[in-house]
């Protein structure tokens, strides 16, 4: 065959394969989350994110936002929220129940606070207030705790995605822990609760929620119930 000829194929199959592997990672590409930012530094960002299982043709599935918080109220919604350890049975047998740890520190409940009732008083029915908070550790790991919040109705719904978890930076690069912060990284080893306890509106689990540590992955909370449990202890704590 012509060596002029040959030379052609060679550099159209080349640019053919070169186009197909391009098109190959155009398709596996991560998709980008809209979002619009609140508060961000280099470690930490709460986010007001669409989300995409919102349907405007759809009002029953819209989150009743914006909605009004005061700081106060914030704190104390951070503060009830607790997380322990996941032990299944045979764990319970030999080290009993895991104990109850707050969620979140003093300082994260004091940026958070104030950020998430900026976030929620701007939402909108098609957004969730999400955040991120960091601790490097090294050039390439961090300890991260990551989630979000939205109501509908009467109910805040509160999801943690990951939990003082150690993220390493890929070598290829590809940084998930930023991008999509309502998603765990890694297994799950923890559970969700809130105190008052009766606020907590249970929610149905299956035997693989329970072996996997899903059981309480979505932490639901009855703000009337809440309100009610709230008022109660200030009367309490008031009386003579």
């Amino acid at each position: 065959m012509n060596p002029h000829r040959l030379s052609y194929y060679r550099s159209l199959i080349t640019h053919h394969v070169s186009l197909l592997l391009l098109l190959l990672v155009a398709g596996c590409a991560i998709p980008h989350v809209p979002y619009r930012t609140v508060y961000e530094d280099p470690v930490k960002y709460v986010r007001l994110e669409e989300d995409d299982a919102v349907l405007p043709e759809w009002p029953p599935g819209h989150h009743t936002h914006p909605q009004t918080f005061t700081v106060d109220q914030m704190t104390r919604l951070l503060n009830g929220m607790m997380v322990k350890e996941h032990r299944i049975w045979i764990q319970k047998w030999f080290q009993g129940e895991a104990p109850l740890t707050p969620a979140f520190k003093e300082e994260e409940v004091e940026l958070l606070a104030a950020q998430l009732t900026d976030a929620f008083a701007a939402a909108r029915y098609n957004e969730r207030v999400t955040f991120y908070l960091s601790e490097p550790q090294t050039s390439v790991k961090r300890v991260i705790t990551t989630g979000g919040f939205y109501v509908r109705d009467s109910q805040l719904h509160v999801i943690l995605g990951n939990w003082q978890i150690v993220y390493g930076i890929p070598l290829y690069g590809m940084i998930y822990d930023r991008r999509y912060p309502m998603r765990p990284t890694a297994a799950k080893g923890f559970d969700l609760h809130f105190q008052p306890s009766e606020a907590v509106i249970k929610q149905r689990s299956s035997i693989w929620d329970t072996i996997f540590a899903n059981t309480k992955d979505e932490l639901v909370i009855d703000m009337n119930r809440w309100q009610t449990s709230v008022t109660a202890t200030a009367v309490q704590s008031s009386a003579p």
